[in-house]
C-alpha cells in the first residue's frame, strides 16, 4: 500500500464540474498509476511514461518506461474534446450493468459530446481504456470501490467499459451480498465490486436502499462492521462526499442502542470528516500489508472549495 498514512491529506485526487466522467478518467489515471507499482516488488516504485515519438503516433502502447526516460507528472494537464470514432468508452442503452439512477440519457439528457472529453497530461499520452487489458492487469486479484453513490457510479462505469470492449460471451451477473456488490469475470478471474459504506465508518445510512434519513449518526470510531468485507481486496478505491451534504451530524461514542451511548451534534464539517479518515487511515495502517495492496481516495474537492466560498458568501449576506 504506497499511500503515507501519515500525510493522508495531502493525498486527495480532485474532480471537475462533469462529476461522472472525470471521476472516472482521475480514477483511470490512478488506477493505471497504483497498479503499475503493484507488480513491482521491493524495487523504486516509480510510475513512469515515455515521450518515444513513435509510440505517441501508434497510441498501442502504455507510455510505461524504465527510469532512464522522463517521468510524467499524470495530474498536470488539460481536458480536450476527441470526437474520434473510439469516444463514446461506452453506449448507455447497450451497457447490461446500468442502473436507472445513472442512466442520464434514458430519462432524457439530449446532449451527450460530455462524453468525448478525455484527459490530456502535458508531456505525455494516457492509454485509452481497454477492458481486457485490464481484467489481464488484475487477473486473480480483487477491485472493491468502497462509498457512496459517486463511486457506485464508477463501479457502474468501469463495469460498462469493461463490457464494451470484450465479446459478449462475458459473463453479466452481478452478485450482491448485503452491502457488497460482485462482479467476477471467470475467464480472468478478476473481481470487480463495490461496497457501500457512504461515510466510510458505521452509520445509519449504511442501508443500500434507505440510505436517505433526515438526521445522520455516525459511530466516528467504528470501522470494522465495513471493513471486515474489503479486507481481502487488492486494490482499494475509497471515496466519501456525503460528509459535505449536511450542516450537521451526530456523531455517537458508543453502540447504536446502548443505554450509556453519547450523541454529540457536530457543525464542522472539515473536523467530522478528519476524525472519519483517522479511524480509516488507522485500520488502513493495521491490517493492510504494505506491499500488498493499492489504495486511492478520491474527493471533490474542487467543487467542496467553491462551496466553502459559497458559504462563506452566504454568512455574511445574512449578517448584513
Amino acid at each position: 500500500m504506497k499511500m503515507n498514512l501519515g500525510t493522508w491529506k495531502s493525498r486527495f485526487k480532485s474532480s471537475n464540474n462533469l462529476v461522472g466522467l472525470f471521476l472516472i478518467t482521475l480514477f483511470v489515471v490512478a488506477f493505471y498509476q497504483t497498479l503499475n507499482d503493484y507488480h513491482k516488488t521491493q524495487k523504486e516504485q516509480q510510475y513512469i511514461y515515455t515521450t518515444n515519438n513513435e509510440e505517441r503516433k501508434s497510441h498501442k502502447k502504455h507510455r510505461i518506461a524504465n527510469s532512464d526516460h522522463q517521468s510524467c507528472n499524470l495530474f498536470s494537464g488539460k481536458w480536450v474534446f476527441d470526437n474520434a470514432s473510439s469516444y463514446p468508452l461506452y453506449e448507455e442503452r447497450k451497457c447490461s450493468f446500468m442502473m436507472n439512477v445513472y442512466a442520464c440519457q434514458k430519462y432524457g439528457r439530449k446532449d451527450s459530446k460530455y462524453q468525448n472529453w478525455r484527459w490530456q497530461p502535458n508531456h505525455c499520452d494516457l492509454p485509452r481504456f481497454n477492458g481486457a487489458e485490464l481484467l489481464e492487469k488484475i487477473r486473480g486479484k480483487k477491485l472493491v470501490f468502497v462509498g457512496d453513490s459517486l463511486n457506485e457510479n464508477q463501479w457502474v462505469s468501469m463495469l460498462c467499459m469493461v463490457e464494451s470492449s470484450l465479446n459478449q460471451s462475458l459473463h453479466k451477473s452481478v452478485i450482491r451480498n448485503g452491502n457488497l456488490f460482485i462482479f467476477h469475470a471467470t475467464e480472468y478471474n478478476a473481481t470487480i465490486g463495490f461496497y457501500w459504506s457512504p461515510l466510510l465508518v458505521e452509520s445509519n445510512a449504511d442501508d443500500p436502499e434507505n440510505h436517505r434519513v433526515k438526521d445522520r449518526i455516525i459511530r466516528i470510531n467504528s470501522i470494522e462492521k465495513h471493513a471486515r468485507h474489503w479486507i481481502d481486496a487488492d486494490i482499494l478505491v475509497f471515496d466519501s462526499f456525503i460528509w459535505w451534504l449536511d450542516s450537521t451530524m451526530t456523531i455517537l461514542y458508543g453502540s447504536f442502542g446502548s443505554s450509556d451511548a453519547i450523541y454529540k451534534r457536530v457543525e464542522m464539517k472539515l473536523r467530522r470528516y478528519e476524525m472519519a479518515l483517522n479511524t480509516w487511515s488507522n485500520w488502513l495502517e493495521i491490517k493492510l500489508q504494505s506491499n500488498q495492496n493499492e489504495v486511492v481516495l478520491h474527493e471533490l474537492l474542487a467543487f467542496l472549495l467553491l462551496w466553502r466560498k459559497m458559504e462563506r458568501a452566504s454568512e455574511l449576506l445574512q449578517r448584513k
